[in-house]
Order: structure tokens, then C-alpha cells, then sequence
């Protein structure tokens, strides 16, 4: 039950430290850093509430609970029933990761490769990856083939790029997914292979991924990897649309208008239902 709790705590304080677009950083460029948000502010009840919590959670912490030591670099990373103490964030999550913690490893190599915390440092970044993507962690995982792809912290290595993006894109994660459709699509790490990539785009993309979407309806008007369809291209960058994806800078309106042209009437009216159709049959193709 003990452990159960602190998973529960985990989450909660993960999802308050911002994490960058990972689709941005292979698609857009490096984005600006963000600073992990505080908390919102808390009624006077809350604050009693988090200030007990953060003082059994420290008792447990220093008696050497690894679950606890994670979750008290988190509450001090955010300023969760204590002041925001950067420091002490950083020290409590090596302990935890110098017992193997896996989730705390990953914790740190995120801080590192975002600068969040620490000074940014790609092999420390790399370091803390690996370790957590040793022990299965997806997300660690998905990171680590995204460094040896672009050559972050350790010499660029596209085959080991493929192997853990596999590896996390077995465990389901879309990110992965998409990268290594992207790899497939362009012969990066492996031989070109244009079904391949079109399977992990769906699969990324029926997921919520609008870069996924958008590329998914690029192989449809090219006839990449699936038949030529442009019914189908013409939908799937719709819903690229409505979920977000920056319109002007990849030109899928440009894309649209090409396809139009080879389209009638009645085809674009029906691209236009099919995509109210599919976003109503599975409303997680819209991630917003």
C-alpha cells in the first residue's frame, strides 16, 4: 500500500514539472527550456495537509525508502509542502537513483537534458538514460534513442537509435513510434522500407500524434508504403489540423490545396466526413 501511495504522489508531481515536446524536437528544432511550474496556490487546509505529507515522506526518505527519496526531489523541485529548494531536489533524486531507482534515473537525465535543476549536460543526460532504459523504462527509452540519433552526449549511432526506439516503441510508446517511422521513411539506421513506416505512423497517430497524422497522409498522396489515396491523405492532414499541428510552418494547408486539385467535389466532401467520423469513432486522435 506503502509503495502504491508514492506511485500515486509520483504522478502527480511529474505532471507538474513541464516536459518539452520530444515530436518538436526531432520536427522543430530544440524548443525553449521550461522551468518546472510550481504548484497552484493551496487553501490553508491544503497546505497543512502537503506540509504532513512532505514530513512522512521525509521520515521515510531518510530512513532510506528509494520510493520516498524520488518523491521528496519531487516535492522539493516544486515547492510541494516545503520551499522550492533546487538543491535539495537534486540530492534526493541521485540517492534514490544510486539505489537503481528507475524512475528517478530518468527523472535526472530529463533535468539534465533540459537544464532543469542542473546546468545542462548531455552526458550526464545520456548517463541517467541508460540506466533507467536498462531497467525498461519507456520514456528513458524513447530519450536514449533519440540522443544516439542525433548525436547527444555520445557519438551519433543510428543503429542504437533504432534499437531503443524499438524497444520503447514495443512498449506502445507514440513518440517512439513516430521517430522510428520517421527512420524507416528516410533509410536512417535501417534499410529504407516505406510499409514499415506507414505502420508505425497509424500506430503513432491513431494515438493522438499529429505529426504522425500528417506524414500517415503524405504517404497516402504519394502512395508511400500504402496504396495511392488521397481521400485518405486529404482526412488524415485534416485531423493533423484539428490536433494542433502548426499549419503555416509545415504548409499543410499548401498540402491540402495540391490535393484538391486532383480531387473532385464529392471527394473532398467525403474526406471532410470521414474525418468528423474517425476523430467522433476515436476521440484520441485529437491530443490536445
Amino acid at each position: 500500500m506503502k509503495h502504491l501511495v508514492l506511485a500515486m504522489i509520483v504522478g502527480v508531481l511529474v505532471g507538474c514539472s513541464k516536459e518539452q515536446t520530444e515530436e518538436s524536437v526531432f520536427d522543430q528544432g530544440r524548443p525553449d527550456v521550461t522551468k518546472p511550474s510550481k504548484p497552484p496556490v493551496k487553501t490553508e487546509v491544503q497546505i497543512e495537509a502537503a506540509n504532513k505529507t512532505f514530513a512522512e515522506i521525509k521520515t521515510m526518505a531518510e530512513a532510506g525508502d528509494a520510493d520516498a527519496q524520488l518523491v521528496l526531489g519531487l516535492m522539493y523541485s516544486i515547492g510541494e509542502g516545503v520551499e522550492q529548494d533546487l538543491k535539495e531536489a537534486v540530492k534526493w533524486l541521485q540517492k534514490a537513483a544510486d539505489q537503481r531507482n528507475a524512475k528517478a534515473q530518468y527523472m535526472l537525465g530529463r533535468w539534465y537534458y533540459d537544464g532543469e535543476m542542473v546546468e545542462q549536460d548531455f552526458k550526464a543526460a545520456f548517463k541517467w538514460f541508460q540506466k533507467a532504459a536498462d531497467q525498461g523504462d519507456v520514456e528513458a527509452q524513447y530519450k536514449l534513442g533519440l540522443m544516439n540519433r542525433l548525436g547527444e552526449g555520445s557519438k551519433k549511432d543510428l543503429k542504437e537509435a533504432v534499437k531503443w526506439l524499438q524497444k520503447a516503441a514495443d512498449q506502445r510508446n507514440a513518440k517512439a513510434q513516430y521517430m522510428l517511422g520517421n527512420m524507416y521513411n528516410k533509410g536512417e539506421g535501417v534499410p529504407q522500407d516505406f510499409k514499415e513506416a506507414v505502420k508505425l505512423y497509424r500506430k503513432a497517430a491513431e494515438k493522438g500524434g499529429a505529426f504522425a497524422q500528417y506524414n500517415l497522409g503524405i504517404g497516402y498522396a504519394k502512395g508511400q508504403g500504402v496504396l495511392l489515396d488521397y481521400v485518405a491523405a486529404y482526412t488524415w492532414a485534416n485531423i493533423a489540423i484539428a490536433n494542433g499541428i502548426d499549419v503555416k510552418k509545415f504548409k499543410v494547408n499548401k498540402f491540402k490545396e495540391l490535393l484538391e486539385k486532383k480531387m473532385t467535389p464529392e471527394q473532398i466532401a467525403k474526406a471532410q466526413e470521414l474525418s468528423k467520423e474517425m476523430v467522433k469513432k476515436n476521440p484520441k486522435l485529437i491530443n490536445k
